[in-house]
């Protein structure tokens, strides 16, 4: 079976630089500063996401102590917490966390930017072994690790909550994420004339209409 190429997307959100998400978790809460200006397709793609209720009720599927957490998947979001830990150990048939998408890719955007360093509490783009390969789902940086700086957008920074973040494991609850100082989403009527727009759109449309299979 050959490879499904997904459609390359530029959000329609721009950001100003003022952006802050607000993840919440069963954890307790974070705050991330979003670098608008140096990471605007990776910034407005979050934000749309955040704003249309995407990451909400997701679960962190992955963790290596010392290295990342990782989150953003949509496969994980009708499991429960003990579900989603078998399922990366590979105990329920059929599913794979980390292996869900948005519907559509994103480029890339580390070369040249100033801001795309990878210390404690960075949050990065998460993606596949090819370029510009990332979708939605994103990791924190547990500790420095300067090797990712060419190989990983950075679009934000924890600065509040580094001690949420730490506490994060596999099966936690992504309850709610929210973008202070983000204008609105431009109407979704605009993307009508932009064919891959209107993909994207459907297919986060679609992905939020699916009902809990398990």
């Amino acid at each position: 079976m050959g490879q499904i190429l997904k459609p390359l997307y530029t959000p329609r959100y721009v950001p100003s630089g003022d952006e802050v998400a607000i993840i919440e978790t069963d954890k307790g809460t974070m705050r991330v500063e979003l670098f608008g200006k140096e990471a605007p397709l990776t910034v407005g793609n979050f934000v749309e996401l955040a704003q249309k209720g995407f990451y909400d009720e997701l679960n962190f599927y992955g963790r290596r102590d010392g290295d990342v957490v990782v989150g953003g998947c949509p496969i994980t979001r009708p499991l429960r917490p003990q579900q989603v830990r078998m399922a990366v150990r590979e105990q329920l048939r059929g599913i794979h966390p980390g292996m869900g998408d948005a519907g559509y890719v994103i480029a890339d955007e580390w070369v040249g930017n100033p801001r795309n360093h990878h210390g404690e509490g960075a949050v990065s783009l998460a993606h596949k072994k090819s370029a510009d390969s990332g979708s939605c789902q994103f990791f924190f940086s547990l500790a420095d690790h300067p090797e990712y700086d060419d190989q990983f957008t950075a679009f934000g920074q924890v600065i509040e909550g580094l001690e949420v973040m730490h506490r994060l494991r596999i099966g936690d609850l992504i309850e709610r994420v929210r973008i202070e100082g983000a204008h609105e989403l431009p109407a979704d009527q605009a993307a009508a004339d932009d064919e891959t727009a209107r993909k994207a759109t459907e297919a986060v449309d679609e992905l939020l209409s699916r009902k809990p299979v398990i």
